[in-house]
Order: C-alpha cells, then sequence, then structure tokens
C-alpha cells in the first residue's frame, strides 16, 4: 500500500503565482527520490480553502529517508516570505486503506 502526505498551506492573495511556480519549477527533482510515487499541487477554489499539495509514497520509511535527504533542504532553501503566508494548514500523513481507480 502506498503512503501519502498531505501539506495544506494557506497562500496569501497576491503570492499565488509565486508559490505555484516554486513547484513548477522543481517539479522533476522529487522523480528521483527511492520510494516516490507522485505529487499533486492542488490549488483552491474557494476563497479560504488552503493549497494542497500531496505526496505518495511506497511507504512511511521513503517519505521520511526523503525528508532527511540533501534534495529536500535543496527544495526547502530560500523560502517565500512569511507574509506570503496565512496560519493554518500542517500536514497529514495517510495510509491507503482502500483505493479505486488506479
Amino acid at each position: 500500500m502506498s503512503f501519502i502526505v498531505n501539506n495544506r498551506v494557506y497562500v496569501q492573495p497576491g503570492y499565488e503565482e509565486q508559490f505555484e511556480a516554486r513547484f513548477k519549477a522543481r517539479a522533476g527533482e522529487i522523480d528521483k527520490q527511492p520510494g516516490f510515487r507522485a505529487m499533486r499541487v492542488l490549488r483552491p477554489l474557494g476563497n479560504q480553502a488552503p493549497y494542497v499539495v500531496e505526496t505518495e509514497w511506497e511507504s512511511q520509511d521513503a517519505f521520511r529517508a526523503w525528508v532527511g535527504s540533501d534534495d529536500f533542504k535543496r527544495a526547502h532553501a530560500n523560502p517565500m516570505p512569511k507574509e506570503a503566508f496565512a496560519e493554518g494548514g500542517g500536514l497529514e500523513q495517510f495510509e491507503i486503506v482502500v483505493s479505486s481507480g488506479d
């Protein structure tokens, strides 16, 4: 079964393009990580909804290895300014129990 990590991020108005561009610029880098399966960056359609950055891994251990990697450090270097984000959100971790349509 797969391991899913969702990061809910509340982006302030005016910073949406910059936020999305950062992921577009590095989209292929995470693909090189052992155990990585997929990434989706979901743009909210409601005014108060957060972005959701969803990654899928073979296991929780594969995700943890990526978090400890040099690539993770590079991906999170030079962060956007703090004023680009509102409070709330955070990481959620899941194991898939049932999946349909794969």
